[in-house]
């Protein structure tokens, strides 16, 4: 059988001016697929073996390549947005014929020069097509372990859940909505710490260091607030907590012990309802 959106070992069952067919096993006609004269490979002939990726051509026949697209069926890949029509976003796989990714398979429009991750799934007409949905595709065999650092695209974002990574672009992991402190947006790439391997091979992370090591950092951001506050920040570590990590992107215990070290260093005294430097 003829798998689409794969690349597959189909042999040369016949020779005609335009190309060859190939077929799954040698010497079948009932089922065959046209690889175009100017990729056949020099030499080859009737019996032999090609290794071809199988798609649909701008007249919607299957049609072989032996070229390499940079996204297979089952796979995820982070491809370029060239075009932006009626029906969708067209994207840049490394074929003749680009890759039509639907608006109803989109999180959020996507625009031209766009970087975008995606799968391959096929259409109710039989065709190719690519979707933002790539969770059933990320792979759980990472060689990371907790508190390695990481690199990953933000491909879905919940609100129950927190912040869905692809770590590698490959790989399934989590940012707990606990641990979402800060701007963080659909298809933004963050840098992250490995908290846990889960036993399904999904990766917990968080974005924020160790309690000891994330304190030098709150501290050094959190007078950077106040300084854009022209130094006397509007509220102190008694606001409500929604509050201070809409205006610093930390909780309120980061923003108390951010306090804490400032304070013990002498950098900033605390009034009523506002938090002065000094």
């Amino acid at each position: 059988m003829i798998r689409l959106g794969e690349r597959q070992l189909l042999y040369i069952v016949k020779q005609v001016d335009f190309g060859v067919y190939l077929a799954p096993e040698q010497g079948s006609q009932e089922e065959k697929v046209l690889l175009p004269a100017k990729q056949v490979p020099q030499g080859s002939g009737i019996g032999d073996p090609v290794e071809a990726f199988v798609y649909r051509d701008s007249r919607d026949r299957m049609i072989a390549t032996v070229r390499e697209p940079k996204l297979s069926m089952g796979q995820v890949a982070e491809l370029t947005v060239v075009q932006v029509g009626k029906i969708g976003a067209f994207l840049d796989w490394g074929l003749e014929k680009d890759l039509l990714l639907p608006f109803r398979q989109q999180r959020g429009r996507v625009r031209e020069g766009d970087k975008v991750l995606v799968s391959l799934y096929i259409d109710k007409s039989g065709r190719l097509c690519a979707t933002m949905n790539v969770y059933d595709n990320l792979r759980t065999d990472s060689p990371y372990k907790a508190e390695d650092k990481v690199t990953g695209r933000v491909y879905e974002i919940s609100d129950n859940f927190g912040a869905f990574v692809a770590v590698d672009n490959i790989y399934s992991a989590l940012i707990p909505k606990k641990e979402l402190y800060g701007r963080i947006e659909l298809g933004d790439e963050v840098m992250a710490r490995v908290t846990q391997v889960r036993e399904d091979g999904k990766l917990t992370l968080s974005i924020r260091d160790k309690a000891y090591l994330q304190m030098d950092v709150d501290a050094r951001e959190l007078m950077e607030i106040i300084d854009s506050y022209d130094g006397v920040l509007p509220f102190t570590d008694k606001a409500a907590p929604e509050v201070i990590t809409h205006e610093t992107g930390m909780s309120k215990n980061e923003f108390k012990r951010a306090v804490g070290r400032l304070l013990k260093e002498g950098r900033i005294e605390i009034k009523e309802k506002v938090i002065r430097r000094l």
